[in-house]
């Protein structure tokens, strides 16, 4: 049939699945930025196979990677303010995407940062992360 294969250019796709991952982190930023870590996790994928790497460990699935996130912010003060910049969202198909970037939080106790690539996979639930390595630049 006509149809194009994953592995083809496709610039509507793109730009649409592009704009797709950029909304979902907005939408956790938003929510982060809100007080609500459970907000923040909605952008995860509710799986035992999501993977967090972070700080030299991995974590697999949500439910860990919620509990981690708890156990680092446990607290609006310690949340502070996120911003994302400098991403980057390549389409890797027709429900695969890689987003790189740069994260801020603004704190009274400082101001951490550093970059982050996700893998995000189109899910029954729509666009999700299903894996995530997040480097600090301290």
């Amino acid at each position: 049939a006509g149809g194009r294969s994953a592995s083809q250019p496709d610039p509507e796709r793109d730009r649409q699945t592009a704009a797709t991952v950029r909304s979902l982190l907005g939408t956790q930023t938003a929510a982060w930025n809100a007080g609500s870590i459970d907000g923040f996790m909605a952008g995860y994928w509710r799986s035992d196979s999501l993977r967090f790497a972070s700080g030299g460990h991995v974590t697999y699935g949500y439910d860990s990677t919620l509990a981690r996130y708890r156990r680092s912010y446990p607290d609006r003060r310690a949340m502070g303010m996120l911003t994302f910049s400098e991403l980057t969202v390549t389409t890797l198909g027709d429900d695969a995407a890689l987003a790189f970037g740069r994260w801020a939080l603004a704190t009274v106790d400082g101001n951490p940062g550093g970059l982050f690539t996700l893998l995000l996979r189109r899910t029954p639930d729509g666009w999700r992360i299903v894996a995530d390595h997040t480097s600090s630049a301290r």
